[in-house]
């Protein structure tokens, strides 16, 4: 597995952190265990959340920066996170999906971080976080076309496959995904981002019988 940061996003995001791990995994409906977790998480969050406070959260104040960096409206295009909170504040919850998908959103709403997953089985090659050009095909998740112009992308030998505020249908964990590939992109401590990847990890292989290939972090400086 190889992932790199192209050079036009390694210089306007210097601070750019990529953390993440191949796991294997079962995909499942998540069972009463997993749901009671995520609905006593909600009701920790849901008094205390607001559109200011989810704002000023580090790590969503950090990716709506990196947006505008970039050239993309981060209020018009909100990196997912900040979507998953929004929804949390305004009483909506957390879509239900997968047991895969579900961790996932959850360790996304405790930390603020958007993090995506891939299904890995289906990305083609070496994985490319660059940035989208103009009319660049791309469908989300429940989304159809988007417009993925100036948002951070993933891309492998295939095109654009993910951003932080919508994965793609290509990608989309489904029933039949084996391998699963998490990538949170940060901003700040290496720490952080490693221990939300420890809990996460720790979730898998306990709700989706995980067991953790391969970790990684791709700093600019490495680049």
């Amino acid at each position: 597995m190889t992932i790199s940061i192209e050079k036009t996003v390694s210089e306007t995001l210097p601070e750019l952190i990529l953390g993440g791990f191949l796991i294997s995994v079962e995909v499942e409906q998540s069972n009463e265990e997993l749901l009671t977790l995520m609905d006593d998480e909600l009701k920790t969050l849901e008094p205390v959340l607001t559109p200011e406070s989810i704002r000023e959260m580090a790590t969503v104040k950090a990716n709506k920066k990196a947006y505008k960096a970039l050239g993309k409206d981060p209020n018009r295009y909100r990196p997912s996170a900040e979507s998953l909170l929004r929804r949390v504040a305004n009483g909506k919850g957390l879509y239900h999906i997968n047991n895969v998908v579900d961790i996932l959103n959850l360790i996304s709403v405790k930390t603020g971080y958007s993090i995506c997953g891939y299904d890995y089985n289906t990305v083609e090659g070496a994985v490319v976080l660059g940035k989208g050009m103009e009319g660049e095909p791309y469908e989300g998740i429940g989304r159809g076309e988007l417009n993925i112009e100036n948002l951070p992308v993933f891309r492998d030998e295939k095109g654009a496959f993910g951003t932080p505020t919508s994965d793609s249908v290509r990608t989309m964990v489904t029933e039949n995904t084996r391998q699963f590939l998490m990538i949170i992109i940060g901003f700040d401590d290496q720490a952080k981002i490693e221990a939300a990847l420890d809990e996460a990890s720790s979730l898998y292989s306990k709700f989706a019988k995980g067991e953790e290939k391969d970790r990684f972090f791709i700093h600019n400086a490495n680049q």
